[in-house]
């Protein structure tokens, strides 16, 4: 373990240090970040590929007191330094896939350009790629007794590491926090996009037994059909019917209880920033009018502890390092209260 006598939890977040400022190693921290930048589906707004670097250099402004998870931060945070190669990768692959998509805005016809088919071959060999990357990234850590978190990057980035958390524990269900459903097949030809990512995992993760969504605001037919037709897999508590519901008396409290009811025991937190008020995320990938407070979220998280249930990992994507910090402030600070909280519900009383 660290040693912690000469480090002032008060003072500034030292540059030298890293995550929040943390003198802790890889091997000292009981929680690791594995940082994804990686944006190639992405369909609006870029700028997720460097937000994990931009989440960084905000933490070092977090204070490291926690109301609800008091010194959570001594059991060691650790953030890996984001690959240059799969940066690059992403850079390269996003100016084709940009060609791509402004050509299909437009109507063309891809059956009829060759340099474009091509496109939609190599954004979906670099796809696959990336999850296998992740998946034996965070396979590598989960073996060796960590706990392990991903930060992105665009929503795409976590699927390698769900099917190496559920081998490694399990049947388990996704909390996912969105403004968007990710249930589409192929989007845009695209097989493993952000848009797809809970599709994905549900077609190709066999132990997630539940995906239980929140704050959903923006989704097409397809995904309703999909939501329907579940067997209850699915369960997607819209942003629409959460503030009806508040606006007719119900409070918060028994609406999220209703939500960790259908979760199972062993929990993984999927947050799309884009989840929350676009007032707080305003230049995500692709930002919704709507959405939470960050105590709102909190809270609910709280009520999943509550309940016994087990939180086992999590991943938060989406936040965008372009124009201003503002985003990587807020995002940095979720990053700082899904920590704590990890590691509080993996430490014996």
């Amino acid at each position: 373990m660290a040693d912690l006598s000469q480090f002032d939890p008060n003072s500034v977040g030292l540059l030298s240090n890293n995550i929040f400022g943390l003198p802790f190693t890889e091997e000292e921290a009981r929680l690791v970040l594995l940082p994804v930048p990686w944006e190639v589906t992405v369909s609006y707004n870029n700028g997720t590929a460097r937000g994990p670097e931009h989440i960084f250099r905000a933490s070092l402004q977090v204070d490291l007191y926690d109301a609800d998870v008091k010194d959570g931060w001594k059991q060691g945070f650790f953030m890996r330094e984001p690959d240059k190669h799969l940066l690059l990768r992403s850079d390269y692959l996003r100016k084709e896939a940009e060609l791509y998509l402004k050509f299909l805005t437009e109507g063309g016809d891809i059956s009829e350009n060759e340099f474009l088919k091509k496109t939609v071959v190599d954004v979906n060999n670099g796809t696959r790629a990336m999850n296998e990357w992740v998946y034996t990234q965070t396979k590598g850590m989960l073996e060796k007794g960590k706990l392990v978190a991903l930060v992105g990057g665009d929503h795409s980035t976590p699927l390698g590491f769900f099917k190496a958390i559920g081998e490694h524990k399990g049947d388990f269900g996704i909390l996912q926090i969105d403004a968007h459903c990710d249930l589409r097949d192929s989007y845009e030809g695209f097989k493993y996009s952000h848009a797809s990512i809970m599709f994905n995992a549900l077609a190709e993760v066999p132990q997630l037994q539940k995906l239980v969504q929140v704050g959903i605001r923006d989704y097409c037919e397809e995904e309703a059909d999909y939501i329907t037709n579940s067997n209850g897999r699915v369960v997607t508590y819209f942003d629409k019917d959460i503030k009806e519901r508040q606006y007719e008396g119900e409070t918060w409290k028994s609406i999220c209880d209703s939500i960790v009811a259908n979760l199972p025991q062993q929990v993984f937190i999927s947050f799309d920033i884009d989840g929350l008020d676009p007032k707080l995320c305003p230049h995500t990938g692709t930002p919704v009018a709507g959405g939470f407070e960050t105590e709102q979220v909190y809270y609910l998280f709280k009520r999943i502890l509550a309940s016994g249930r087990q939180l086992i990992g999590f991943d938060l994507n989406e936040v965008s390092a372009s124009h201003t910090d503002w985003d990587a402030n807020v995002g940095a600070r979720v990053l700082f209260k899904l920590c704590n909280l990890l590691v509080s519900a993996n430490t014996q009383s």
